[in-house]
């Protein structure tokens, strides 16, 4: 009887074990990797300062000139001044800091 127990313990097992490999493929092929791209986006975000040159998610390319906590005034050509939303930022081209150096 102990024997048959052992059996079907170890068969219940294994049943579980595809599963439990896919849970863990998903963790390390999708969810981690989004998680990483997550934090350093929100970094980027939280790093952008006046002065910096920064393309938004529509493509639009220009210069920050007012930042809040969740706006940004962009000068786009030397008279043009477009507000957006501080999430619109895709990519940050230049930093005040690099180009001072």
């Amino acid at each position: 009887m102990l024997l048959a127990d052992a059996a079907a313990t170890g068969s219940s097992w294994m049943t579980f074990l595809p599963l439990i490999v896919m849970v863990v493929l998903f963790y390390f092929l999708l969810i981690r990797p989004q998680q990483k791209r997550t934090k350093t986006r929100n970094m980027m975000l939280g790093n952008v300062k006046k002065g910096d040159k920064v393309v938004t998610i529509g493509g639009l390319h220009g210069t920050i000139v007012e930042l809040t906590d969740d706006t940004m005034v962009l000068r786009v050509n030397d008279a043009t001044k477009l507000t957006f939303d501080r999430s619109a930022i895709n990519t940050v081209v230049s930093s005040t800091e690099a180009s001072a150096s």
